[in-house]
């Protein structure tokens, strides 16, 4: 008897092993059942690799927590952003340059009819060093601007044999070829030998001295009317 009571365990090693069995228990229950959560996975030790490709969707993640430095660089593309999204606020616009078309000069015209006479709009505005542009085309008329280095606005005018193109700019006048068109407000008159009439009265200015972000430019805004 002495002997059998003398092999009893120890209260401390009854209560680790109760402890063992109870916590291997609780493991074996939550696996079987499964009811595993955060409580028994360690902190930072879950990683990319324990999570099954695809498996993480949207409503896994916080709202509002995806930064700019949790996107690799220069792999976001124009299908990833919803259509009729972006503003003008979300674009840089010291980042943008000119359409290839419109790298010398910004021409417009446009052009409409009153009783009978035409009228266009021309505006013309280029960066020192542009060669020339077609401005105005109209009965025979045809008006082409430059921009010379240093902002000098070149201003030439044609027409069919027979017509007569003539400038008045600034106290300058004359029929000569490129016109005589200088800074300040002036006027372009052409005849046709059909007897059309234009006249073009507008702006001249050289050197715009950054007005388009450059210095040294030239503009040319005109109403032209024929008749």
């Amino acid at each position: 008897m002495k002997s059998i009571l003398s092999r009893r365990p120890s209260p401390a090693l009854v209560i680790s092993c109760v402890a063992l069995f109870l916590s291997l228990g609780g493991v074996s229950y939550g696996v079987a059942t499964g009811f595993i959560d955060s409580r028994e996975i360690k902190n930072n030790t879950i990683r990319s690799k324990d999570v099954r490709n695809n498996t993480l969707r949207t409503f896994d993640i916080r709202n509002n927590e995806v930064r700019g430095f949790d996107i690799r660089q220069s792999t976001i593309q124009g299908r990833d952003v919803a259509f009729n999204t972006l503003t003008g606020d979300d674009v840089s616009e010291e980042s943008l340059g000119k359409v290839p078309s419109a790298g010398t000069a910004d021409t417009a015209t446009a052009a409409g009819s009153v009783n009978g006479v035409g009228l266009s709009k021309v505006v013309y505005a280029a960066e020192q060093g542009s060669g020339p542009v077609e401005i105005l085309n109209t009965r025979g008329l045809r008006l082409q601007a430059s921009c010379g280095v240093g902002g000098s606005l070149e201003v030439t005018g044609s027409g069919p044999a027979g017509s007569e193109v003539m400038s008045s700019f600034s106290g300058t006048s004359g029929f000569a070829t490129p016109l005589a068109v200088d800074n300040g407000v002036g006027l372009i008159a052409y005849a046709a030998p059909d007897g059309s009439v234009v006249t073009v009265q507008g702006l001249a200015i050289e050197d715009l001295n950054g007005v388009r972000g450059t210095a040294n430019d030239c503009g040319f805004f005109a109403t032209a009317e024929a008749g």
